[in-house]
C-alpha cells in the first residue's frame, strides 16, 4: 500500500495512526483546551485524568454531542492547541497526513498532524 493512501479498516494497522487537525486556539492546559471546545468541564476533567491514567498523552481525541470530532495537542511549545480533527480518514505517515492538512488550511489558519494508537 502507497504511503499516501489512507489506512484501510482492512489493512492491518500501523502502531500509529496519524490525522489532520486545524487549530482554533491555544491554550495553557489540555482542560482549558477541551472547555475552549465547548466541553463541560466536569467531561473535561474527566478526559484529562483518564489520558494520565494511561501513561500521559500528547493527544486527547473526543466526538463532541453532534458527532463533531476535536482533538487537544500538545504544541511544540508545550501548550495545548484546541482543534477540529478529521478522524474520516487516518494515515500511515506523519507526511501524508501533513500534505491532507495542507488541502484542508484556509485564510491564514494553521494546524498540526495528531497522532493516535492503534490496536
Amino acid at each position: 500500500m502507497p504511503i499516501d493512501h489512507p489506512v484501510h479498516p482492512t489493512a492491518t494497522p500501523p502502531l500509529l495512526a496519524y490525522f489532520p487537525a486545524i487549530v482554533c486556539v491555544v491554550c495553557d492546559s489540555p482542560v482549558d483546551a477541551l472547555i475552549a471546545l465547548c466541553v463541560r468541564r466536569e467531561e473535561a476533567m474527566r478526559l484529562v485524568a483518564a489520558s494520565w491514567a494511561g501513561g500521559g498523552a500528547e493527544c486527547i481525541v473526543a466526538t463532541l454531542h453532534g458527532g463533531r470530532t476535536i482533538a487537544v495537542l500538545r504544541t511544540p511549545e508545550g501548550r495545548w492547541a484546541a482543534c477540529n480533527a478529521f478522524l474520516d480518514e487516518f494515515f500511515a505517515t506523519p507526511q501524508a497526513a501533513g500534505r491532507r492538512l495542507a488541502e484542508l488550511l484556509r485564510r491564514g489558519r494553521h494546524g498540526y498532524v495528531g497522532h493516535v494508537r492503534r490496536e
